[in-house]
This record gives structure tokens, C-alpha cells and sequence, in this order.
């Protein structure tokens, strides 16, 4: 086994190899005076079974392309199986048509992925499961769930805990990290989003008074969704406010639209490398998961159950 990573996330890359007890293998992922991408990798890589660690975050096409170019590389030097290893899939969002003459991006970057010579994927909390019909190669989509819910109940154990949807597309994974926290109740924020990147709160499907709120979503970008629905739920009488995501998108005024929220925490995981403005946040704070990803790495390779991962 060997693993490969581009520039997107060299700390998970080495966290995942640390769990694994495997070196990352040397290679140069580096640009040209003009900005092309150069992969070159430094040992040999003849018959091996490869996984490429790469999160297609911002820059997104930069770190796409990184990946598609390191697994064109692994293919031409003879690699027995390469392993597209994207913690985060970018483009997730654009998984359908929302009007006409729009396109199905996701699909597309799929297709790409596997015409670039990518047997596998492994992803983390894909931001639809349909993602994975769009891949015609086996993919695996891991959860955060099982990471999450174990930190909540060595944080919040001892509280009246309720699961929060922050719209109503996230209610079945809401749903699978209640289970995992004794079957707590659940909660749904109904919001109405009059334009793209701004939301607003309506009402709340549930009683929320008196619980201590835990909202669950994939990704967390702008950050407007959870604020408003932090504030939605402290005005209903919630004894506090949690939001959990997977993904760290947190662009533009998104850290600072959390520092100034009702939210008591943010809790995100290391799929997306860190902004530096993060470890000045007193309300973010970051879970890993390496050991996550490592595993599901590790039973690839030996050819086992990566499901039996969340029973």
C-alpha cells in the first residue's frame, strides 16, 4: 500500500499516514512559472495499490486538477489500483438541475475523476448519497457520525439533549446521529431562502425548550443557515446551541458571523485544511478524522467490510 497527497490538505495526509504506519510516498505536486500543475512522483509505484489523499476545496479547480494529474501520473507508472481518497467532494452541491440550462457539475467532475484512470473513491459525508450512482467505479461514502456522536456524549453526556435539523433536507442525517445519541428527539429548523447565500428562519417543528440544541449539517459555508437557526432556537427557549459539520467550508464573513451568533460551539472536522483566522475563533474548534479514513483505507487494502465501520 501507498499513499500519495496533493497540496490541498498535507496535515490529514499525514495524520491518516500516522494511524496507518505507512510513509506518504515522495512526490513534487508543484506549478509551473505559469501556474500548470506538475506532478512527479519519486519512487516507484509498479504494481502497488495507491490511495491519493485529496480534498477538492477551495481553490477547488486547482485541487482538482492536482488530483486528476496525480492519478493520470500513478496510471502511466503502472499502479495496480488507484484510490481517489476525496474527505471532501467539491461541486457535492451541484448534484441536480435547479432550473434550465444549468448543469449537473457533480456528475461531470465523476465522470472526470474516472476517465483520469481512478478505479475507487472513498469520500467523506458526501453532500447527497445519490453522488455515488454518479461514479460507474465503487464508491465508498464514510460518515462523521460515529466521530461526532462520541464526542457529544463525552462533552454533553449530562444534558437534555435534542437534534436539530437546520432545514429540512438534512433530516435523515439528523436522524442517523439521534440513534447514535440513544435515540435523543429530534428537531427541524423550516427556513425559507428568498436568494442563493442568504437564508432566513421560519418556525421550528418541534419543542425545543428547556433542551440543550445539537444541529448536524455536512457543510458549513457562509454559515448564515446555522446562525439563524442558532438564534431561531435560543428565542424558542433552548438551553444552548451546538452545531456540528463535517465539512469547514467557512468563507467569506462566515468565522466572524459565528463569533458574533447564539452558538455556543462550532465543531467541524479536518476534511477541509484549516483557514489560519480558525485557530483565533474562540467558538470553532476542530475533531480529526484520520483515524476515520485511516481504517477505511486500512480494509480497502486488506479487502474487508468498510460498512461493518458504522454497525
Amino acid at each position: 500500500m501507498k499513499l500519495l497527497t496533493g497540496n490541498s490538505n498535507p496535515p490529514l495526509a499525514r495524520a491518516i499516514a500516522d494511524y496507518l504506519d505507512v510513509p506518504l510516498t515522495e512526490a513534487s505536486v508543484r506549478r509551473f512559472a505559469d501556474e500548470e500543475v506538475f506532478v512527479e512522483i519519486h519512487e516507484n509505484v509498479r504494481g502497488e495499490d495507491v490511495f491519493v489523499i485529496q480534498s477538492t476545496s477551495f481553490p477547488a479547480n486547482d485541487n482538482l486538477m492536482e488530483l486528476l494529474i496525480m492519478i493520470d501520473a500513478l496510471r502511466r507508472a503502472s499502479a495496480k489500483r488507484i484510490t481517489a481518497v476525496v474527505p471532501y467532494f467539491g461541486y457535492a452541491r451541484q448534484d441536480r438541475k435547479p432550473g434550465p440550462r444549468t448543469p449537473i457539475s457533480a456528475k461531470l467532475v465523476a465522470n472526470i475523476i474516472t476517465s483520469a484512470g481512478a478505479n475507487r473513491v472513498l469520500s467523506v459525508d458526501l453532500h447527497a448519497g445519490q453522488i455515488q450512482g454518479f461514479f460507474d467505479i465503487p464508491t465508498d461514502n464514510l460518515y462523521g457520525a460515529p466521530v461526532m456522536s462520541a464526542d457529544i456524549q463525552a462533552r454533553f453526556g449530562d444534558q437534555n439533549i435534542m437534534v436539530v435539523s437546520p432545514d429540512v433536507g438534512g433530516v435523515v442525517r439528523a436522524r442517523s446521529l439521534a440513534k447514535r445519541l440513544d435515540n435523543a428527539p429530534l428537531a427541524i429548523v423550516d427556513k425559507r431562502r428568498e436568494r442563493a447565500g442568504e437564508s432566513e428562519v421560519m418556525n421550528i417543528i418541534g419543542d425545543v425548550e428547556g433542551r440543550f440544541c445539537i444541529l448536524i449539517d455536512d457543510i458549513v459555508d457562509s454559515a448564515g443557515t446555522l446562525c439563524n437557526a442558532a438564534a431561531a432556537l435560543k428565542a424558542a427557549g433552548a438551553a444552548g446551541v451546538v452545531a456540528y459539520c463535517t465539512h469547514g467550508v467557512l468563507s467569506g464573513a462566515a468565522i466572524a458571523r459565528v463569533e458574533a451568533s447564539e452558538l455556543t460551539e462550532l465543531v467541524v472536522t479536518d476534511s477541509i485544511v484549516a483557514p489560519d483566522s480558525v485557530s483565533d475563533a474562540s467558538k470553532i474548534r476542530r475533531l480529526t478524522i484520520a483515524p476515520l479514513v485511516g481504517e477505511a483505507i486500512k480494509r480497502i487494502a486488506d479487502e474487508s467490510s468498510v460498512s461493518s465501520l458504522f454497525d
